[in-house]
């Protein structure tokens, strides 16, 4: 029976083959992908790498990180300011900072831990996360980076990445310098709508799982190794690239507007994904990995009438968390649909659990941009209209509506039981979650000359690491000197 609810307010092993120019040493994962619901909440499964590694930290995107949130935040360091041109439908302006979803990554590597995020100068940066410090110098694209990095969680030092230029990359993070091991285009004469790379890429085994602007979804065989001088390598080879689209959708929503932004979502044997057409879909990895054609690995489809940048989160009882923007004309699938769902894939035919609207006001966009935060049996959803709902989980309903600014697009994290969530307004607002359906506001911090925070933070030993559209990225924290230390990175123009 569907609930509706409207509210009108790896470890790394060792096998024995070598690639061209390669010793003889072949970095392997599992043959086929699995990923436990168990681990729904906790750090990436079977990661030999420490820290936060990529968007939402796990395949299920619900790990946020360590902690505790500081009590009394402060400005650690900042640096900046991250500024570069890019052209889209409004013409060519002037990024600054860094935007949705940029969440960076955090390398705990003993002794010293990164900070390494993508941003607006067109440029990946990795800052020593004690002083904001580059570790090494800042990796050049050819457009800005908007989506969130991602670290091999077999602990070799290999960072994937996409960005405008429209090149999926890996870089291997030597101690001096980031190197180009790979770089895949996303331009080919059968791309959709456009070529950027938004997504966090999943690293599952041998396997990188992702989506491209260009609306076809790869999976690649990485092929790590090492060379002559121990130093990681990669050989990957695009195994399979299905469209994220059919010719239904297309009339469905009367045009090819369609790309998939979010991060892959896994859990179990299936990875999932959406797109701005609004269709859910769900691939046997195992099938995908084999080579089979999209219509042999599909395991799951649903077609919500609206666009979905957001990432699916999975819960440990299997159902995926849909968040859905308010972008397209009113449908009948759209209505059936709300703004917020839960699905459950195991029955296809009939997926829908429940659903919550989230209207506009005054003739404005509703819906939500962020992905949701699932804590236990809550989830917490910022939303574009302004507002912060509490929802529970397995029935929809609102247990909590708190007051926040519109344009809600940072998805918030939950810290050893504090919510935080970042404002366009420049507030960051702590929570406490002693009762996790009524959520209590513990603090409230503003840096100076702090504006949109669009991209989402980074916790990790109790520092929060993330940027601002106003061209700065911070580390706020317990303590700080009487002057926060501000750091003008020098590097060459953009050319």
């Amino acid at each position: 029976m569907i609930k509706r609810w409207f509210l009108g307010g790896l470890c790394a092993l060792w096998a024995g083959m070598s690639h061209a120019q390669s010793l003889a040493v072949d970095i392997a994962g599992p043959a086929t992908p699995f990923v436990d619901p168990r681990t729904v909440g906790r750090p990436f499964p079977g990661a030999q790498a420490t820290g936060l590694l990529g968007f939402r930290g796990n395949p299920t995107r619900t790990y946020y990180g360590s902690g505790p949130l500081p009590q009394r935040p402060k400005v650690l360091w900042r640096v900046g300011p991250f500024c570069g041109p890019s052209t889209d439908q409004q013409g060519t302006r002037t990024w600054c900072g860094t935007g949705w979803t940029g969440q960076p990554v955090v390398w705990d590597r003993g002794p010293r831990t990164e900070v390494i995020f993508g941003a607006y100068d067109h440029r990946v940066h990795f800052l020593n996360a004690e002083n904001g410090q580059p570790v090494r110098p800042a990796f050049k694209t050819g457009d800005i980076i908007k989506g969130s990095v991602a670290l091999d969680p077999t602990g070799e030092p290999i960072l994937y990445m996409g960005s405008r230029d429209n090149y999926l990359r890996a870089l291997r993070l030597d101690p001096t310098r980031a190197v180009e091991l790979w770089k895949l285009s996303s331009v080919s004469g059968d791309g959709v709508w456009n070529n950027d790379w938004d997504a966090s890429p999943l690293i599952l085994g041998d396997y990188l799982f992702t989506g491209s602007e260009n609306s076809w979804f790869y999976v690649v065989d990485l092929n790590r190794g090492r060379d002559l001088s121990g130093a990681a390598t990669l050989s990957p080879k695009v195994i399979n690239r299905i469209p994220g689209f059919t010719n239904t959708l297309f009339q469905k929503i009367g045009d090819r507007m369609v790309s998939i932004e979010n991060s892959a979502t896994a859990l179990g044997g299936n990875v999932y994904f959406a797109n701005s057409g609004g269709l859910v879909q769900g691939y046997d990895m195992a099938a995908l990995i084999s080579g089979s054609s999209r219509s042999d690995a599909l395991r799951f489809s649903y077609f919500a009438g609206d666009d979905i940048d957001a990432s699916l989160v999975a819960t440990s009882n299997g159902m995926l968390i849909v968040a859905i923007e308010d972008e397209r004309r009113p449908s009948a699938d759209k209505a059936r649909s709300g703004d917020l769902l839960m699905l459950d894939p195991s029955k296809p035919a009939d997926p829908v659990v429940w659903t919550l609207d989230i209207p506009g006001r005054t003739g404005g966009k509703g819906g939500l941009w962020a992905t949701p935060a699932l804590h236990g049996n809550y989830l917490y959803v910022p939303t574009h209209v302004g507002g912060l709902l509490t929802v529970e989980a397995d029935t929809g309903r609102v247990t909590s509506e708190l007051p926040l600014p519109w344009h809600g697009w940072s998805s918030p994290v939950v810290i050893e039981g504090q919510l935080l969530v970042a404002t366009c307004e420049g507030d960051l607002i702590a929570y406490d979650l002693v009762d996790p359906a009524k959520p209590t506001e513990t603090w409230r911090f503003r840096p100076s000359g702090a504006g949109c925070w669009e991209s989402t933070p980074a916790v990790w030993n109790g520092v929060i690491y993330f940027g601002n559209r106003n061209g700065f990225v911070y580390a706020i924290g317990e303590s700080a000197p009487a002057d926060a230390r501000s750091i003008l990175i020098a590097e060459a123009p953009l050319q």
